[in-house]
């Protein structure tokens, strides 16, 4: 995990000083990427995409940004402070139809569909939980605000007939803060919805060998039938993170997204750079190794951008 930290950190250092300039025209692209927090797969891959566009895409600065993620990303993009942005499909098609934590119809395209986050339900050591409803009245973190992973939890608990503000004491921790929390006993539980592995789960696992993830695959059926069949079910092997077992979990896909307004050429290579440099993107993280033409298509309610809809003509 320290190399693949490292391979992003050169990524990101590679293009620092590309400022936030535009995604279209002119001498080049500066392209900043809107990511997550720097322990989830967001930034690591995102990190590795950076590296990838400004090697590929002639006149191209890219770089990866540290954010809260799919909220706050999808705000970026539609305010023009960001040019690519990750987000959960829940929230893109939130965000696209103007629903829940946005007040409008945003102005935002799909690259491409790119992998499945899971919904880790994260356990500290020695609390007495063993479903989602168990969590009444105790200390949990529901993801930073502006998350995609925030949306998730708080519908994960309605689900479960808890209410997120007072039947729980509720925290809005990052990863990062998430974890040293739960190795600190200030938290009994936390939310975090991402890919497999998440760099600050595995740390947990390997310094608190007595956390647990906890199965919410019994509140699935409610969230399908209040929200659609964007959530999916997910089976976890556990020894991702070195513990024993399957889970099942709440499967949400995720997105890659550009403002509408982006040129359809720089969309074009952008979404061409994204498929054909997998290999690369793989070494980075293995998330990456999902990437795939038809599945990649699968991006509604969000419309293609009409440069990554020329690629995959292309490809048929």
């Amino acid at each position: 995990m320290k190399r693949i930290l490292a391979i992003v950190a050169a990524a990101v250092l590679a293009a620092a000083g590309c400022g936030g300039g535009g995604a279209g025209g002119g001498s080049g692209n500066r392209l900043s990427i809107a990511t997550g927090g720097t322990t989830g797969v967001y930034y690591v891959y995102g990190g590795g995409l950076a590296k990838q566009l400004s090697e590929n895409i002639a006149n191209t600065q890219a770089t990866a940004s540290v954010t809260s993620a799919s909220v706050e990303n999808i705000k970026l993009l539609a305010s023009g402070k960001a040019h690519i942005g990750f987000s959960q499909a829940d929230t893109a098609a939130d965000a696209v139809n103007g629903k829940d934590t946005f007040t409008a119809k945003q102005p935002i395209k799909a690259i491409a569909r790119i992998y499945d986050n899971y919904t880790h339900l994260v356990i500290a050591p020695g609390v007495a939980v063993t479903k989602v409803a168990d969590l009444r009245g105790k200390r949990v973190s529901l993801g930073p605000a502006n998350s995609g992973t925030q949306v998730v939890a708080r519908r994960v608990l309605e689900a479960a007939g808890l209410n997120p503000d007072t039947d729980i004491t509720k925290q809005q921790l990052s990863i990062n803060e998430s974890v040293q929390a739960a190795k600190d006993d200030t938290i009994d539980a936390f939310f975090w919805v991402g890919g497999l592995p998440t760099a600050g789960i595995t740390d947990l696992a390997s310094s608190k060998p007595g956390m647990k993830l906890l199965d919410t695959g019994d509140v699935l059926q409610k969230m399908q039938a209040t929200y659609g069949q964007q959530y999916v079910p997910l089976d976890v092997d556990m020894s991702t993170y070195k513990l024993s077992g399957t889970i099942r979990t709440v499967g949400i896909a995720n997105v890659l997204l550009v403002p509408d307004s982006m040129n359809e050429q720089l969309a074009y290579d952008i979404t061409k750079t994204l498929f054909e440099k997998k290999a690369e993107l793989s070494a980075v993280h293995p998330e990456a190794k999902k990437l795939d033409v038809t599945l990649g298509q699968q991006v509604a309610p969000v419309e293609l951008h009409p440069g990554a809809a020329r690629y995959y003509r292309e490809k048929g």
